[in-house]
Parts: C-alpha cells; structure tokens; sequence
C-alpha cells in the first residue's frame, strides 16, 4: 500500500478530507521556515488526547499506538503555518478550558473530567463545522481527533489489533460474510 492509498482509507474512514493530507502525499516537509516544536509535555497533553479520543478496552488504545508523537510529526512536517498555529494554539486553549472547568490540567483531570471536556469540544466543533466556509480552517479539536483516528488506524498496533490485517490480501469479494461484532478489514 502506498500513502495515496493510506490516505485515502483513512479519508474515507474520517468521512471527508484530512487537513495536511497535500503535504503528507507529497512527503510532507512543507516549505515553511516556522518548524513548530513540541515539548514532551505537549506530546504527553497530545498522548492523553488521543487516549481520551481512542481508549484502550479490548483491544490497544491511542497511548499505545503511540499517536500523541504522531500528532506532534503531523503538524509539525505537514501542517500549513495557518495549520500549525490553530492547532497549537488550541491546544494551549484546551488546556486552559480544563483548568476552568476542572481546577486542573487535562493530563492531571479525572478520565471522566477529560472524556467530558472533549464530549462538549466535540459539540462545538460540530457547530462551527456546519457554518464553516470553503477556505476558512476548521475548529482545533477536529484537527485532533482526524490526527488521533488517522495515527491509530495507520499504525501497526491499529492495523492489526483493532482491524483485521492480511499481508497480501486475495481478490475482492463483495460478497464475503460478515457477522455482526466482526473487526473491519485494514487496508
């Protein structure tokens, strides 16, 4: 599989288009001079996102698909300056709207505190979708969550653990039985 071909599963995954995604198909590097470079700390706030987005249950979560250091490669290779500087600076209102709501930070916040906060982020970033014209960015936390589901679902431990994985697969076959609560195939 080729990174077109990644891509496009994850898009279609996702329901639309992935911001960055230009700059990934053509090897990312963008032609910015303004690197964005994430302390461990933001790559630790980054993890605990991804993990609040994907938790581990039966199968591997996010933390364990190692998309925080994913999400920091992202931005900062393929992002736009444009991008990059609505991503980091949600992420610095993220945490800022957790110590607000919940007196502390989003990494030292109850899982429920956190599940909570990213559940009304959600809805607001739902909102601002809807009214969102062509050129304008969308909101900071669904660049989060394309970036936590694309990591995941493209890392080995996603690809084989939470779908099922064939090396080579055989031909198509529409027709191939499926039972309810069965894994997706990867791709």
């Amino acid at each position: 599989m080729n990174r077109r071909e990644a891509l496009s599963s994850v898009a279609l995954l996702l329901g639309g288009t992935i911001i960055g995604a230009e700059a990934f198909l053509s090897g990312c590097k963008t032609a910015t001079k303004n690197g964005t470079v994430f302390s461990s700390s933001d790559i630790a706030l980054l993890t605990e996102i991804s993990e609040t987005i994907l938790p581990a249950t039966s199968t591997p979560g996010a933390k364990e698909a190692k998309v925080g250091e994913f999400m920091a490669l992202i931005v900062t290779d393929c992002y736009s300056v444009e991008e990059k500087k609505v991503f980091v600076d949600g992420l610095k209102k993220l945490e800022e709207l957790s110590k607000t709501k919940n007196g502390k930070g989003f990494v030292e916040s109850t899982k429920e505190q956190r599940h909570n906060l990213l559940v009304a982020l959600d809805a607001d970033a739902k909102a601002i979708q809807k009214n969102l014209k062509e050129k304008e960015l969308p909101h900071y936390f669904s660049m989060m969550k394309q970036l936590t589901l694309w990591g995941f679902f493209t890392s080995e431990v996603g690809a084989t653990k939470a779908l099922r994985y064939v090396a080579v697969p055989g031909k198509y076959d529409g027709n191939f039985p499926y039972k309810k609560g069965d894994r997706a195939w990867a791709t």
